[in-house]
């Protein structure tokens, strides 16, 4: 089995309005390897999303090292970091962040054109018929729901078909119902393209869905499951 990514010895601190450091992460210690889901657990404020922005190379961090398909992140600068995740990781975030001048097709076919795919609309249009939104893909982010937004973003994060999907609280402005129909849909597109997974939750019943499960307090990760 191939790991993905690799975090040693990682810290994180940061300086507080008064001027001190705060540690939000102490001596992290993880793996994910290629295929498997793995949740990050915590409460609010426990440092789940700044750690996932560092497996993703989206931050640095104070001390240690973070792999990342194979790279050592802390020698690469942010252009280089970027190019590394391009066609290989996707993202989904709490707030959809999809680009709100552009349609869900535009939104779902812009990596696969930045990534030099001729027939990128036409994949486009194919995932988001896969997502259920074949007839919605002409419509701006604001003619969409919240969860019909969140299917785009899932699109887009599955376009090329990542090795790694990076998911923070994807959930998190839905409302139940829909948060399990797009929970569902996550896992089957990840399923179907065997992609590996770290997901930021809350949830413990969500993240009893995956292959390995992490909690995170007081800046450190400890193994639960």
């Amino acid at each position: 089995m191939k790991t993905l990514i690799s975090a040693s010895g990682v810290e994180k601190e940061v300086r507080a309005p008064g001027g001190s450091l705060l540690s939000i992460l102490t001596g992290v210690e993880l793996n994910v390897n290629s295929g498997e889901a793995v949740a990050l657990l915590g409460a609010s404020g426990s440092g789940k999303s700044t750690l996932l922005g560092l497996l993703a190379g989206l931050d640095e961090p104070t001390a240690g090292d973070v792999m990342l398909l194979g790279q050592r992140l802390n020698a690469l600068d942010e252009d280089a970091r970027a190019r590394l995740r391009l066609g290989r990781v996707g993202f989904v975030f709490q707030s959809f962040q999809l680009l709100p001048g552009m349609t869900a097709v535009e939104n779902v076919g812009l990596p696969l054109k930045l990534s030099g795919l001729r027939n990128h609309q036409r994949q486009a249009m194919s995932l988001l018929e896969e997502v259920g939104l074949g007839e919605r893909t002409d419509h701006l982010p604001r003619q969409l729901s919240g969860g019909e937004q969140q299917r785009v973003a899932l699109a887009r994060a599955f376009a090329g078909d990542p090795e790694i999907l990076f998911a923070d609280e994807p959930t998190g402005n839905l409302d139940p119902d829909t948060g399990q129909q797009v929970i569902d849909l996550m896992f089957s597109l990840r399923d179907r393209c065997a992609t590996a997974l770290v997901l930021v939750t809350h949830d413990e019943k969500l993240a009893g869905r995956c292959d390995r499960i992490y909690r995170l307090e007081y800046g450190k990760l400890k193994s639960v499951m």
